[in-house]
């Protein structure tokens, strides 16, 4: 009985953990493109986009899902820990970028650098508000026809 009490215990500390971890990271949750605020240039823009981004042991995960501007599907997925190191990305990003680095400043802002077979082909500089609720991408760099670009991309949270 003894034992069963202390797992027990020992289950609900581990989960709470695990939710306060979540609950302090500002980034975590899932995030909508809200394409009226949003900018792309040159575009096009996606015709949707959706982030989950989760707590993965000392860092993140996100997983993108949506509808390209061609109508095609959009998914892809990457781990960061914020550490500078380059991580692989899963699936077809928009820029065809196979690997991602990031360094966070703080709570609210980190740096992104995207590469292709060991070339940089994107920067994003990301911001989550103080409010949480608005997180915005400030992106440069090549898309997959090799066109240079700048976006601003707004994520409303659900």
């Amino acid at each position: 009985m003894r034992v069963m009490k202390l797992a027990a215990i020992s289950v609900f500390a581990l989960v709470s953990a695990f939710a306060a971890q979540a609950q302090s990271n500002p980034l975590v949750g899932t995030w909508k493109l809200n394409l009226d605020k949003s900018k792309y240039d040159p575009g096009p823009a996606p015709k949707s986009l959706v982030r989950k981004v989760e707590v993965a042991g000392d860092g993140v995960k996100y997983t993108f899902e949506g509808v390209a501007a061609d109508g095609k599907p959009l998914s892809y997925s990457f781990s960061v820990k914020f550490d500078g190191k380059d991580n692989p990305v899963m699936g077809t990003a928009p820029n065809g970028a196979d690997t991602i680095s990031a360094t966070r400043t703080d709570a609210h802002h980190y740096t992104a650098t995207l590469k292709k077979g060991g070339k940089e082909v994107g920067t994003s500089k990301v911001t989550v508000s103080d409010d949480g609720k608005t997180t915005t991408v400030d992106a440069t760099g090549t898309n997959l026809a090799g066109v240079k670009g700048h976006d601003v991309r707004v994520y409303d949270k659900q």
